[in-house]
């Protein structure tokens, strides 16, 4: 009998069955690219990840992510609930675990701190591995459609809806209050056709919609969608997160900035996540993106490859 060992975290939670469920294959040597993936499919998670030995060994590791129907470049709490579960290791593919993991991931270098308490890893923080980068503006049509709301609540007050990346590429768009946030319900159709009318998003259409006071603007409260990767709703996406912060910051009227921003979601599903972003801005550029969050483990066992 073939087995694979694995672990299970709720990522950006520290209550068991709260924030974002992620699966760790933590030793995936011998696994083809097909086996990752029917994996992935079989936990249905928003993503799974595998890690390897790095071809670097300078670095910690190589870590794939796979969503139920692809492999993804990059996100944000693959990345955290993978660096917690290899954190309470004590090494890694034969070296020793320190407070700094260095992954090699499609997207580039993920640098990933360990956060511990009395010795125990908590928490992890990561570094957004690309510029930010802004792409072609949505209708808000487009977005109301997606989201089965009338286009009048979809603001453009700061921006237009757009795609944002900082590593994955996301649809952003602001809504006008909790009471829509609260009613976006995902239609595929509409997902079908945002699909179809875009060039730039590398990946299905993904849609990440928010909401902030302006007495405190750097509180966010979000959703996100993405029926075509069988996600039809996403607890908790650092990945997006981080865009949507890297974006409003370049926004911000400000040449130089260090901000601190907290995003609420999953809240309608029943499964709260709070994801932390520190935001720093140079010379009216963004410069840097840290994506940190708590992680609680729930479950590990054997996945049977061949009896």
């Amino acid at each position: 009998m073939t087995t694979v060992p694995y672990l299970t975290v709720d990522v950006f939670t520290t209550t068991r069955f709260e924030g974002n469920p992620l699966a760790v294959i933590f030793d995936a040597r011998g696994l083809t690219d097909a086996a990752m993936q029917k994996i992935a499919t079989e936990f249905n998670y928003s993503e799974v990840t595998f890690v390897l030995p790095p071809e670097d060994p300078a670095n910690s590791a190589r870590v794939r992510i796979f969503t139920p129907t692809m492999e993804i470049p990059f996100a944000g709490h693959p990345n955290v609930g993978t660096a917690f579960v290899l954190g309470q290791q004590a090494e890694i593919f034969g070296k020793p675990v320190g407070d700094t993991l260095r992954f090699e991931e499609r997207a580039g270098l993920v640098e990933v701190i360990l956060e511990r308490n009395e010795g125990r890893v908590t928490a992890a923080a990561i570094r957004a591995p690309q510029a930010l980068a802004i792409g072609d503006t949505i209708t808000g049509e487009t977005v109301a459609r997606c989201v089965s709301l009338d286009p009048g609540v979809v603001v453009a007050t700061t921006h237009a809806p757009v795609f944002a990346s900082v590593g994955l590429n996301f649809a952003v768009a602001e809504l006008s209050g909790v009471e829509a946030l609260a009613a976006a319900r995902p239609n595929l159709a509409g997902f079908h056709e945002a699909a179809g009318r875009q060039t730039t998003s590398g990946h299905d259409f993904s849609l990440f919609v928010y909401i902030r006071a302006p007495e405190n603007p750097w509180n966010i409260r979000a959703r996100m969608f993405a029926p075509l990767d069988n996600v039809p709703e996403d607890p908790a996406t650092g990945s997006a997160a981080a865009a949507l912060g890297a974006y409003l910051v370049s926004l911000a009227p400000e040449a130089d900035m260090n901000v601190r921003i907290t995003i609420e979601q999953g809240v309608e599903m029943g499964r709260r996540s709070i994801i932390a972003l520190d935001v720093t801005k140079s010379g009216g550029i963004v410069t840097d993106v840290m994506i940190s969050g708590s992680c609680v483990s729930v479950m590990r066992g054997e996945i049977t490859l061949r009896d």
